[in-house]
């Protein structure tokens, strides 16, 4: 598109859609009206992709997710259209600051951690790939909460993303969809006592050089009546809202707090709102084109991402039983064939479960299902009892498994322990069931888009076609060799530390010295995760110091982020101790030139791409078993940082790319975690054995980051020195060690720069678009559109 099209269409925008001239134009306008000339310049694609699709009648992919955390959309789409450099020059002869119009765009808040930024990631290579697709998720209002420190406590408060008019999307009234809850069955009929409307908003995911369009469609709640005229009229006003209160309620906030029954119940309902949505809408399109409900998994493959969409498999059973008709069987065995399920966790407790009380409170046919389902599968595999419902509660997982063609874990160490430990016994029943598909990470956003003066080398190094082959990245491997390109990649490093540092500066108010060693820990706040282990060594690190302040050390930032859940008590209190420590240390005269703890309150998409550029450390440091994948640590690598993690996850497979000798192994492995949960007193057995850990833990007790109070941080460190469930005492050593070899390799700038140069050359395997390969052949059983119509053209 010439730049004269862009910027006839970004004026017309601007006048006719925002009322406003470029003299008075203020960013928003001109974010706005920029963001709509590329949804634009999507449109005929998203058009054409649709068409072709239809005309082929085509297999497609509907990817339900509770999260899509897609960021900032505005640069992707620019670059993906290949339109960045046309918008830059019409900004700049404007004299309109073009870097923030982009960073005017609020950061989406759709989702919390990994799990969103894999569905994100997801559906832009399934666009690049042109396989035709649908991501199906909720519209929350709120999203996650906006993260504060407060005394260096979180504080939690409303996101407020879409308090701004989000120029990305297209309402759909046609795609409406009335949700019901609770009431009572007879016989097939459910008639429920209350429901809300699924109201779709369409978004446009386009796909490298913009050849395939593919549709994010979110559910945003609404009453099915907006207004109780009779009690406005008397007067009773709180009380006529109620219904539109009531219903935007299950869209307004992503993962409520469900300590709470209320809490609980308002969870469940948004799970079956938006997978009830998902599938009614996708059985409307399949019955717009096919009347034979026998051939629906021929033509969709349903990937339920973790247990949220479980209750996927019994409303699709109703949908083709109870309001088409089929009999049970078929109705089941229909709906087996056209679910997949991934799994991301080898927590029991993140496994979700819900009390038989609030399933049949709310969803009574689904629960009457739920037990011809279950009763019918073991009936079938007698040898071993596998139950859905247990205890007294109905096992998601379990469901999710036994409802499923496919079961994926997403690493393959993850994948090999789902079938040792949580799907040991359905494992055994089903042993083809269970696949690996190891995570990945889309080039574009996280190098391209995120790295531009790393991408720029790249490139002129191997030339532009890694962007749609990471894989190629394996081209710049002669390079690490070559003098004259590692000072050109440290230059790029230190450039992106020298931002960052500048940020550090402008928005915390902590000095931070581009030249020091940027350690960055970042993700949802969690014990296995272990962000108290990094702190702990932390707290050592700066009393050795402190000992020995005209030593030989290594300067260095040790960077956090990342969000607690509401309820999680001790995450939250892992976080206060972070910035406790961070409050003493960062102004330690003795201390401060060589340690600084930073921790960057809400973290996001925008935050990452902010970060991970700049990162020499990559910590991903993991009870070893726990990490089902991680994308963080792909990202890290893919942008030239050394990873300092624990054999765990997709840490492994990283390992194995990138060499042993470009990774700073440390800690157990799962094996020899759970032998050593066996031996009695193990935490007590590793602080005796380990002096620099119990003077650490000592300062947690005796007030050294509490002004004097002892009890402040206690509970952190009974946790550490009686059951520490997830070996914190016992990797501490290790770990401890492994910390001392980076800063030891750090001080060797060449040898460094290789190390992390080599990162980036072998990390090309770690993309998104991979993996999307590997779901296509071994999952879905589907082939890209995109190169048919090419090949027709």
């Amino acid at each position: 598109m010439a730049t004269s099209s862009l910027k006839d269409t970004l004026n017309s925008k601007l006048k006719y859609e925002l009322g406003k001239d470029a003299e008075h134009a203020t960013l928003y306008d001109w974010r706005v009206a920029l963001s709509l000339s590329a949804r634009e310049h999507m449109v005929d694609t998203w058009f054409a992709s649709t068409k072709a699709t239809y005309a082929g009648q085509e297999k497609r992919v509907y990817y339900l997710s509770m999260e899509f955390l897609i960021g900032r959309l505005l640069q992707d789409a620019l670059v993906n259209l290949g339109l960045l450099d046309e918008a830059r020059e019409i900004f700049d002869e404007m004299g309109v600051p073009f870097e923030q119009v982009l960073l005017n765009e609020p950061d989406a808040a759709l989702g919390n951690g990994g799990l969103g930024r894999l569905a994100a990631c997801f559906l832009e290579s399934l666009s690049t790939l042109g396989v035709p697709a649908y991501g199906y998720g909720i519209r929350y209002e709120h999203g996650l909460f906006r993260q504060r420190f407060e005394g260096g406590r979180q504080i939690e408060e409303p996101e407020d993303w879409l308090t701004q008019s989000h120029a990305w999307e297209f309402e759909r009234p046609e795609a409406a969809y009335e949700i019901g809850f609770g009431g009572h069955v007879h016989g097939r009929i459910w008639t429920p006592s209350e429901a809300v409307i699924a109201q779709g908003y369409d978004t446009p995911v386009i796909g490298w050089q913009g050849r395939w369009a593919n549709t994010l469609r979110l559910w945003g709640a609404q009453p099915t009546r907006l207004l109780d005229l009779e009690r406005f009229n008397a007067g009773d006003y709180t009380a006529a809202a109620a219904p539109e209160t009531l219903a935007r309620t299950i869209s307004r906030v992503l993962y409520p707090d469900d300590t709470t029954d209320e809490g609980k119940t308002l969870r469940l309902k948004q799970e079956y709102f938006f997978t009830a949505a998902s599938l009614r809408d996708l059985l409307r399109r399949f019955s717009g084109e096919y009347s034979d409900l026998a051939r629906l998994p021929e033509k969709a493959a349903i990937q339920l991402n973790d247990t949220h969409p479980a209750i996927a498999g019994p409303e699709l059973v109703r949908l083709l039983h109870d309001e088409r008709g089929l009999d049970f069987g078929s109705a089941r065995d229909i709906a087996q064939s056209c679910l997949n399920y991934t799994n991301h966790t080898l927590l029991p407790e993140a496994l979700e479960s819900w009390s038989d009380g609030l399933m049949g409170y709310l969803l009574p046919r689904h629960l009457e299902i739920i037990d011809r389902i279950d009763s019918g599968h073991q009936k079938t595999y007698p040898a071993r009892r596998v139950p859905v419902r247990d205890h007294g509660q109905v096992r998601m997982g379990t469901l999710s498994f036994i409802m499923a063609n496919r079961v994926n874990g997403v690493s393959a160490l993850h994948t090999e322990l789902m079938k040792k430990t949580v799907f040991e016994d359905l494992n055994a029943l089903h042993p083809d069931r269970i696949v690996n598909q190891t995570n990945g990470v889309t080039p574009r956003r996280w190098l391209l888009v995120c790295n531009p003066r790393l991408a720029e080398l790249i490139t002129d190094t191997i030339g532009p076609d890694w962007v749609g082959d990471a894989e190629q990245l394996e081209k710049l491997v002669p390079s690490i060799d070559d003098a004259g390109f590692l000072d050109r990649f440290s230059k790029v490093k230190r450039s992106n530390k020298a931002e960052l540092s500048n940020w550090i500066g402008e928005t915390l108010g902590v000095s931070t010295d581009p030249e020091a060693m940027f350690d960055i820990q970042i993700k949802r706040i969690h014990e296995y995760k272990r962000q108290h282990l990094n702190i702990l060594e932390a707290i050592a690190h700066w009393q050795e110091i402190r000992d020995n302040p005209n030593g030989d050390w290594t300067p260095k930032v040790k960077i956090f982020g990342g969000k607690a859940a509401p309820g999680y008590w001790f995450a939250k209190e892992i976080i206060h101790l972070i910035n406790a420590v961070a409050a003493r240390i960062n102004t330690d005269p003795v201390t401060s030139p060589y340690l600084k703890v930073i921790y960057a309150p809400n973290y996001n998409v925008t935050m990452a791409e902010r970060l991970i550029p700049a990162a020499d450390v990559s910590e991903q440091i993991s009870t070893a078993g726990k990490e089902a994948s991680g994308t963080g640590n792909m990202k890290f690598a893919l942008n030239g940082a050394l990873t300092l993690g624990t054999l765990d996850g997709a840490n492994v497979e990283i390992r194995e790319h990138v060499g042993a000798e470009n990774f700073f192994l440390f800690g157990m492995t799962a094996e020899e975690v759970v032998a050593r949960r066996q031996v009695a007193d193990h935490a007590g057995k590793a602080i005796a054995a380990e002096p620099r850990l119990a003077r650490a833990l000592a300062t947690l007790t005796d007030g050294t980051f509490s002004s004097g109070d002892r009890e402040l941080f206690k509970g952190i460190a009974d946790n550490i020195s009686c059951a520490d469930y997830f070996l914190v005492a016992s990797d501490f050593t290790s770990y401890w060690d492994a910390s001392r070899e980076v800063d030891a390799t750090f001080a060797h700038p060449a040898r460094w720069a290789r190390m992390a140069a080599a990162n980036t050359a072998l990390s090309g395997w770690f993309s998104s678009d991979r993996t999307i390969r590997s779901y296509m052949s071994q999952v879905w059983d589907i082939q890209p559109v995109l190169g048919k119509t090419l090949a027709a053209q």
